[in-house]
């Protein structure tokens, strides 16, 4: 990305934290055999600091909205804790192709990523007592529906690798776009992922209420969005704090 794209990005910006409105299908860091991602376009974000931010958290290659980079030594470190923690609050947007069997639930599955012999890999659910199972809570809450697509508002306790994704399929209503986590036998998606980090609540500041950024949603989902009833108002996000 060029300064002034990357820079139009930008959702908030304080002394120790940056929130960017991460574009679908661009990785946030150089896989294995390198090529584009976000990260290179970092140093354009340093509005004076000696080094550029870096990433608090990840979000999948095709998931858009909110991510958070920290400043300096101090901005990481600070916000890595919290991420630990389970302290921030995390809201993301879906288009599924089938209804949730309830309005609102708890996805309560354990996760474990597997190798396939292709060489890839994949996250997979197993029992509770899976030596390599991870925990991984995540609540939902129906917001409408349209013509064979429905919106659903999610909140991951646990962060592990697609954990949406998974958790999604794994109750009955894979994600719009899903390339990987579907029946097996099922066509090729032809649209994108339909998954967006709508927002995040950092408690950054002991003694200061929480920040709290949005991200529009990206041009890919607003149809789908609107079919369920959305309507578009101004994102809610923060000014510069500097």
């Amino acid at each position: 990305m060029t300064p002034q794209e990357i820079q139009a990005r930008l959702l908030y910006r304080d002394g120790l934290m940056l929130v960017i409105d991460k574009p679908a299908g661009l990785p946030v860091h150089a896989g294995p055999g390198g090529g584009d991602n976000l990260e290179r376009s970092f140093e354009h974000l340093r509005f004076g600091l000696p080094k550029a931010p870096a990433l608090a958290h990840r979000l999948d290659r095709d998931t858009s909205g909110c991510l958070v980079l920290g400043r300096q030594h101090k901005g990481l470190s600070r916000l890595g804790k919290l991420f630990q923690d389970g302290k921030v609050e995390k809201t993301y947007w879906a288009i599924t192709t089938k209804a949730p069997p309830e309005k609102s639930g708890t996805i309560s599955a354990c996760l474990k990523k597997l190798t396939t012999r292709a060489g890839g890999w994949r996250m997979v659910v197993v029992d509770d007592g899976d030596k390599d199972g991870q925990k991984s809570v995540t609540d939902y809450r129906w917001l409408g529906s349209g013509d064979h697509v429905h919106w659903l508002e999610l909140h991951p306790r646990t962060g592990r690798t697609h954990q949406i994704r998974v958790h999604l399929a794994h109750l009955g209503c894979p994600i719009l776009g899903e390339p990987i986590y579907l029946p097996e036998g099922s066509p090729n998606p032809s649209q994108k992922l339909h998954l967006h980090s709508r927002a995040i609540v950092v408690p950054l500041y002991p003694k200061k209420d929480p920040v709290r950024i949005e991200a529009p949603p990206p041009p890919h989902m607003l149809q789908a969005l609107k079919a369920c009833g959305y309507h578009p108002t101004a994102t809610k996000s923060q000014p510069d704090h500097e």
